[in-house]
């Protein structure tokens, strides 16, 4: 049976129905990961897009199947850290997981998540990175692209402003805290995400596993819904977002092209940026460029 096939006789444990954006992919995220993770699991969800998807639903009654919490932007994966010794002292072995923002996660949940890391706690944690606080309007956080446009990094008539600063290289920020897993994941391939929450599920077991999902975000960027996947595919294809895993310190590159696209490719769909100059585009495809070498060479060591 292919992954594909296997997926589709798992059951779906976040109830039908959809309260996210038509076309969001985050949701696809959401779905995906807790079809493999199963209904031996408990979750959180703090506070952002996925709290009313995850935690209430589309009709405020069955947002979920399965136990779900929705704790502060600043403590999931202390709280769930509690959680998950509280049914190792009972003796039961259960998915402890956080499906939380890159707000709740490269932001105020920074410090309690890389206390958990450190400690050794033996949880999942997903992050689905949109670049910003979707739900409250957008605003930027550490994980918003360099030159991009929000609400609170605004642009001029005459096209200056946007982000100031370049994005937290976040996934690698949690493979130095040496734990048993780190992967990145994009919903525009799913067979890879599938493969990895699984090993997540397996490398849990011995301390934090750690996945770091790429979710365009289509109002809050200005992407049409039909492009939704389509841009999550360019990100790989250009190398902005690499997918690749570190097992046990040991880096691996999933996706390779021998002639990745122009950065540019990914960034015309996107209306946040439609307002940068060539040398600002020529400064992000650099980052990307001494980025992607760097990886390279952790690969090989």
């Amino acid at each position: 049976m292919n992954i594909i096939d296997k997926l589709g006789a798992m059951e779906d444990v976040v109830s039908p129905g959809i309260s996210a954006c038509v076309g969001c992919n985050v949701e696809l995220t959401l779905r995906t990961c807790m079809k493999v993770l199963g209904t031996n699991t408990i979750y959180a969800i703090p506070p952002g897009c996925m709290g009313g998807v995850g935690v209430v639903g589309w009709d405020k009654k069955s947002g979920s199947k399965i136990p779900v919490f929705f704790p502060l932007l600043d403590n999931v994966a202390s709280m769930l850290a509690g959680i998950k010794m509280h049914y190792e002292k009972v003796g039961r072995k259960v998915n402890v997981v956080a499906f939380a923002g890159d707000g709740a996660t490269t932001d105020a949940g920074m410090q309690c998540l890389s206390g958990a890391a450190e400690r050794g706690d033996k949880l999942i944690y997903i992050c689905y990175d949109n670049e910003g606080y979707m739900n409250t309007g957008y605003q930027r956080s550490s994980a918003t692209t360099k030159y991009s446009w929000t609400t609170t990094t605004p642009v001029s008539e005459e096209g200056r402003g946007g982000k100031r600063q370049h994005k937290k290289d976040f996934p690698m920020i949690m493979a130095m805290h040496d734990i048993p897993y780190m992967a990145t994941c994009s919903p525009a391939f799913i067979p890879d995400m599938v493969t990895k929450v699984e090993k997540a599920m397996e490398a849990s077991e011995r301390g934090l596993a750690y996945i770091h999902v790429y979710n365009p975000c289509l109002t809050g960027w200005g992407i049409k819904p039909n492009m939704s996947i389509e841009v999550s595919r360019l990100a790989v294809e250009t190398n902005f977002f690499p997918l690749y895993e570190v097992i046990n310190g040991k880096f691996v590159i999933n996706k390779e092209y021998k002639k990745p696209k122009p950065l540019m490719e990914y960034l015309k769909h996107i209306k946040k940026f439609k307002h940068i100059d060539e040398d600002e585009i020529s400064d992000i495809q650099k980052l990307v460029d001494n980025k992607w070498q760097r990886l390279k060479q952790l690969s090989t060591l």
